[in-house]
């Protein structure tokens, strides 16, 4: 059966799902429990699991994400909800420096089976502190898978594929997402993780993205097909670590131009090791210099009007495609 969810409820299915198929998966932060999460993303779960799997934490991001890496050390698998990555860097030894590489340091004798989830980036006027895109910074270490699905059929399928992985995973969202709504299957599907998802196909240029950019990407196709006739070919990565890099490869060999949508800033981003990627092994179908829309190299201000100009939008992303055909 498929019916209509919300984002937030594709999670608590994953979730749900997952921990009765496995008692060693449990659920672990900041108001999860009685409050039923800050998004309310684990409402009812605390009746359906009880204390013991569904557990409140104080304010201690260090502490719990620590436990939570101790439990995957010793057969558990706990999901570690941060209520923003903001937050997590006050955890970020425990996620780089224990999960991510214990496996290596003990020869391979320990996995951490864990995932850290909750959401990154902009959420509206939340000024600088908690506003930070941390998907480049946590695929940037090796150790670590990195999700960042834009919709809810893949926050389900990509969940449960990630709470089932023997690897750490960094599960990232949107709070602006959490209400959108989507047609998801009931019941058991999994989504393999490191594959990424054509969401529309084109002739002309390639449009990559991945999280809630995905809504500005497809926009800004919808707007190019109006206005221009430009047929893009819109391609969602889903997973930034491991990246999918044959299917934008092929892609770009087919368009012959590239355009690359990210909401964290320009340097260290995905999108320049995407860009870097396809100039080293596609340099000869380039038409035209590959081009990224990133956020400004800025701490994101307060204000409405700086947060517009600060991030994305289609009508940049439209400016870049008419650039890289030569239209402007």
């Amino acid at each position: 059966m498929i019916r209509e969810i919300q984002f937030r409820e594709a999670l608590r299915e994953a979730m749900s799902e997952e921990m009765r198929r496995d008692e060693s998966v449990f659920l672990m932060g900041e108001e999860v429990a009685e409050y039923n999460g800050a998004y309310k993303v684990s409402q009812g779960m605390l009746a359906d699991f009880g204390p013991k799997r569904v557990i409140d934490t104080p304010i201690t991001e260090l502490g719990f994400a620590g436990i939570g890496v101790g439990a995957a050390m010793n057969n558990l698998r706990p999901i570690i909800e941060f209520m923003t990555f903001n937050f997590s860097l006050v955890a970020i030894d425990q996620v780089v420096n224990a999960a991510a590489k214990m496996h290596q340091m003990s020869g391979g004798h320990f996995s951490v089976p864990i995932v850290f989830r909750g959401p990154t980036g902009s959420a509206g006027m939340l000024a600088a502190q908690h506003s930070n895109p941390f998907d480049s910074w946590y695929a940037n270490c090796p150790g670590l898978k990195v999700i960042v699905p834009s919709n809810p059929v893949d926050a389900k399928g990509l969940l449960k594929s990630a709470i089932r992985d023997n690897d750490p995973v960094i599960f990232m969202e949107s709070e602006q997402m959490y209400g959108d709504k989507a047609h998801v299957p009931e019941g058991e599907f999994l989504m393999p993780i490191g594959v990424a998802d054509i969401r529309k196909t084109g002739k002309d240029v390639t449009i990559v993205s991945f999280g809630k950019m995905m809504k500005v990407a497809l926009k800004a196709a919808e707007l190019l097909q109006q206005e221009s006739n430009i047929d893009a070919e819109v391609i969602d990565l889903r997973s930034i670590r491991p990246l999918d890099y044959p299917t934008v490869l092929n892609s770009v060999k087919k368009t012959n131009r590239l355009v690359i949508v990210e909401e964290a800033w320009p340097l260290g981003s995905i999108a320049t090791e995407i860009a870097f990627t396809i100039q080293s092994n596609a340099f000869d179908y380039l038409d035209a210099p590959v081009q990224r829309i990133t956020a400004a190299d800025t701490p994101l201000a307060y204000a409405p009007t700086l947060i517009e100009e600060y991030l994305p939008n289609p009508r940049k992303v439209i400016d870049a495609v008419k650039k890289v055909m030569y239209l402007n």
